[in-house]
């Protein structure tokens, strides 16, 4: 990815709490191939309702309160467990509300299973045994360097390893 100016790779994720809220994790590489420098989570109290097709109303409070607290530096690209946009002509999903939000110039989404309306979503095969496709989206970088970066990231499983990471440490603080 020719991007020199990027050296804040973060990585985030959510995780629902048994009260009711929700719990937010960062965690931030100098690089997509390199190891993990900085690790955050913040807690919310409260979290709206799950209503399909509006999933960034459940998921961008808790980010917002994360990336946009005081003492977190900004980044230069962020990855989420989630589509950036859900159609072809650009419905947003999560990471377009991200980007909209000014919490990071370049979004990438990695999304696990196929939403059924993002045929645009590129397709990309990670890990040494998976068969299984993730799902990458972006805003503020071509498509196709979105998918590159993805295939690159370290770890060898189908999931990238900052990925793995943040989603352990969403679920357990």
């Amino acid at each position: 990815m020719a991007h020199p100016r990027v050296t804040r790779f973060g990585a985030v994720d959510v995780h629902y709490l048994p009260d009711g809220g929700a719990r937010a994790a960062l965690v931030v590489c100098p690089s997509a191939y390199g190891e993990i420098i900085e690790e955050r989570t913040v807690e919310v109290p409260e979290v709206a309702e799950y209503r399909p097709g509006n999933f960034y109303e459940r998921e961008l409070p808790p980010l917002r309160a994360l990336l946009s607290a005081p003492d977190v530096e900004p980044l230069d690209l962020l990855i989420i467990d989630g589509y950036v946009t859900l159609t072809p002509d650009g419905r947003p999903g999560l990471g377009a509300h991200v980007h909209a939000d000014a919490l990071a110039p370049v979004v990438i989404g990695v999304a696990k299973t196929r939403f059924h309306g993002a045929t645009h979503a590129i397709e990309v095969i990670r890990g040494t045994t998976s068969e299984r496709p993730l799902y990458v989206t972006a805003m503020g970088v071509p498509p196709d360097d979105a998918a590159h970066l993805v295939r690159r990231m370290a770890g060898n499983a189908r999931f990238p390893d900052a990925l793995r990471r943040v989603d352990r440490l969403a679920r357990s603080g």
